[in-house]
């Protein structure tokens, strides 16, 4: 996994990264405080957030899912994009990492638009689908453990709805895919994903280079 888009050579990275970042001072700081966790690399590229919020924009999301908060950068910068009245329900199991999310989602005025579900992804969204809420949703984001990925894309499937959006993160997970001889188990699980996403009929897809690899599949 990475935190900035690997694909790009340093200096090429750092004049994109000069001349095209927008980055709000608030996830500029929650950027920076989660840089010192060990766990960093878990983090989604400034860049990659930026795109996020754009997307957000221009598609008038409202309604959103996200499976794997970490320290909350990625939804807040899909709730700083979103109209007042937008929502997102959060999905992660660690308290110690999404009570620094709940901080700075406070900071930056937008908590009252996230749903923070601290427990089991699956369960959260199988409860969204047993309470008739398919096809309701613009947009979901999957960034948590790469091996029950399909299993989030088939629920996150189900509930975003026709012309809706879903971003799948570290599809490339920094190159490792490409290399047969990586078997491990997180990297067979993203081929897998990648396969399936390839031959979907459900949806019309692109796979970016950005970050560690992101993947758009729109629902037809």
């Amino acid at each position: 996994m990475s935190n900035k888009t690997f694909t790009m050579p340093d200096s090429i990275y750092a004049y994109m990264i000069d001349v095209s970042l927008r980055e709000p001072d608030v996830l500029v700081r929650l950027r920076e405080e989660t840089s010192r966790l060990s766990t960093s690399m878990m983090q989604i590229a400034p860049e990659q957030g930026q795109f996020m919020r754009l997307l957000v924009k221009a598609l008038g999301i409202k309604r959103a899912i996200e499976v794997g908060v970490y320290t909350g950068y990625s939804s807040l910068s899909v709730a700083l994009a979103m109209p007042e009245d937008g929502r997102i329900i959060a999905c992660d199991v660690n308290k110690k990492w999404t009570d620094i999310a709940r901080r700075y989602w406070k900071e930056a005025g937008v908590d009252h638009k996230i749903e923070l579900k601290v427990a089991p992804a699956l369960e959260t969204l199988d409860t969204l689908i047993g309470e008739q809420l398919q096809d309701t949703f613009d947009f979901a984001f999957i960034d948590a453990d790469k091996t029950r990925y399909k299993d989030y894309y088939d629920r996150v499937l189900t509930l975003v709805r026709p012309g809706g959006l879903i971003a799948i993160d570290n599809t490339l997970w920094t190159g490792s895919v490409a290399d047969e001889s990586n078997q491990t188990e997180s990297t067979q699980a993203i081929r897998e994903v990648n396969d399936l996403l390839h031959t979907d009929e459900r949806v019309d897809i692109s796979l970016l280079p950005i970050g560690d690899g992101l993947t758009l599949a729109l629902k037809r």
